[in-house]
Parts: C-alpha cells; structure tokens; sequence
C-alpha cells in the first residue's frame, strides 16, 4: 500500500485513500485484517475511472487478490470534511437511492486525549449495527490503526439506513455525546446511491 501511493497520486483522481481495514467491533488494532485493504477514489468523469480500471495498478492488484468488491455510487448528502476537503461535493439531500441499495461512509479524526472514551462508546454501536435488519456489509476503515477511523457500510436501501442512524438507541446515544464530549477534530458523513456492486467479499456478494 505504501509504494502505490505514488501510482494513485499519477492516476487522474480527483481524491483518493489507501485504507485498512477491519470488523469496526473495537475501532482498536485488534480489529485489523491484515489481508484485507481499500482504495477510495473519487473522478471528474466516467472516462478516467474506466482508465483507472484498465491500469497496470490495477491490473497488478488483481495478481495479487484472492477476491475483490468493487462498489460504484453516487453521493447524495455529504458533510464535513476528510483531510480539509470535501471529496464527495456538496449535494443536497436527496430521496436518490430510496427503492435501491445505498451506502454510507463516516470518517473522524479523534482528538488527542479523547480516544478511551470513543473506543468506549463503540461496541455497543457495532453490536447493534450488525443486528440491523437490511444491513448487507460493513467494515471499518482507516489511514491509520489509531486516530483516523471509519466506517463504509451497504444497505438494500434509504429506510433501513435511516433506521439505524435516528432511531437505533445507542447510535443516537453516541450521536449526543459526539458535540459533548468532543471527540473529533474532523468528521465526515456522507450517503451514496450504489449503481453498481460487483465481486465478493469473504465469498459473497453483499
């Protein structure tokens, strides 16, 4: 992952992010696996993303996989901001995606001295999560095992998301004590429209 930086930086993206990650159970380094990692991109045009596609970077990480997802979408809501930018525009919030499946990504760089109490609040979240009826997928995410955490996760669509994110208790719990107890010193939530899913994860497709 280290040496490809410099292919993603040639490669016409218009952001990008070399991710670990994980079962999003802890948001600790004991979630990590190891053989498993993402690549977010974003592009100006469906052109370069089918070029990127083509690429020998691409075509080198396919040698070396035992399986690959490839999700594209489109976002419909997105606040905040991830490395001082805003990768995913400003859309307004739309019903896009409602009859569909959809996908989320949250991102948040912790605070220096606020991490036991945001590992704290977790498992509670992540157990529940996985008990969300329309869940298909959700690993968690990062630049880094401590401090830039995240999550990307699938649904079959809008209202199963919705439901998880107002009207799950111990998501909305977390939500509260986010402005409280002040854990991040960046966030960003944003919400896709899912156009096309194609390959496995851990044997499926979700």
């Amino acid at each position: 992952m280290a040496l490809d930086r410099r292919h993603l930086r040639a490669s016409g993206a218009a952001f990008w992010k070399l991710l670990g990650t994980g079962n999003g159970r802890t948001f600790t380094p004991r979630d990590a696996d190891p053989h498993q990692w993402a690549v977010l991109t974003t592009w100006d045009d469906d052109a370069a993303a089918a070029a990127f596609e083509r690429s020998p970077t691409v075509r080198a990480w396919d040698r070396l996989a035992a399986e690959r997802l490839r999700v594209e979408m489109v976002p419909v809501a997105s606040r905040g901001q991830w490395s001082r930018r805003e990768p995913f525009g400003t859309p307004a919030p739309s019903r896009a995606g409602a009859t569909g499946p959809v996908a989320s990504i949250t991102r948040a760089r912790i605070r220096l001295g606020r991490g036991r109490s945001f590992w704290g609040a977790v498992p509670p979240v992540s157990s529940d999560l996985h008990a969300v009826p329309g869940l298909r997928l959700a690993v968690g995410i990062g630049e880094a095992p401590i401090g830039l955490q995240g999550t990307f996760s699938l649904w079959n669509n809008s209202a199963s998301l919705r439901d998880f994110a107002h009207r799950r208790s111990a998501h909305r719990e977390v939500v509260a004590r986010t402005a409280r107890e002040r854990w991040y010193v960046e966030e960003l939530f944003a919400r896709f429209s899912v156009t096309s899913l194609d390959g496995t994860h851990h044997g499926r497709t979700p």
